[in-house]
């Protein structure tokens, strides 16, 4: 295996990895759980934009350009998710699809930014004194997009069914699922601050 594809599947996993991941996948969910299978664009926007914050920081901690406290970042990354999941719960159905909803984007980009910091000391520990490394960031973050978008894919189809299928109210579907994900990072705040 190269090493192009060596980082590719080393950020598919970052994300797909359930008992060590699942921070990120609460995150792309709490992203999600407004939209529906018709709304696959947007969402595609969406994790391109939490993809391109999380590539930005990436690089400038692995390069050592910029530093955060560990302890910080790890505290941050599950007010991230509580932010975006709370959010979701007062956000009204009729105006999902129209233009204010955006402010997602921004959440997806910005909390990107946060996210990748948290991933920097095991890159670079990994990288080691390598002078090569725009091709490593970039095959990490493509296959950090590839994990994404299969997440976002069982969930849609996973909501299709449950929405489309089965006539569950779409708002149900978001309320537990964004109250669900609020409560798992309020937990997750408690247990990284203390």
């Amino acid at each position: 295996m190269g090493e192009f594809s060596l980082y590719f599947v080393l950020g598919r996993e970052h994300i797909l990895d359930y008992v060590n991941g699942y921070d990120h996948i609460l995150f792309v969910l709490a992203l999600c759980a407004v939209y529906l299978i018709r709304d696959w664009k947007k969402i595609l926007i969406l994790v391109t934009a939490f993809t391109i914050g999380h590539s930005i920081t990436l690089a400038l901690a692995t390069l050592q350009i910029i530093s955060v406290k560990t302890e910080l970042i790890e505290f941050l990354i599950p007010l991230t998710i509580f932010i975006t999941a709370f959010s979701n719960l007062f956000k009204k159905e009729e105006t999902i699809g129209q233009r204010n909803i955006q402010i997602n984007y921004v959440f997806a980009l910005f909390f990107g930014l946060i996210h990748g910091m948290g991933f920097s000391n095991y890159l670079r520990a990994l990288l080691g004194k390598s002078h090569n490394l725009l091709s490593p960031l970039l095959a990490f973050n493509l296959g950090l997009e590839l994990g994404q978008i299969i997440v976002v894919t069982i969930f849609l189809v996973i909501s299709y069914i449950l929405v489309g299928l089965l006539k569950v109210p779409r708002r149900d579907l978001k309320m537990v699922l964004s109250s669900a994900i609020a409560g798992i990072a309020l937990i997750l705040m408690k247990d990284r601050i203390f």
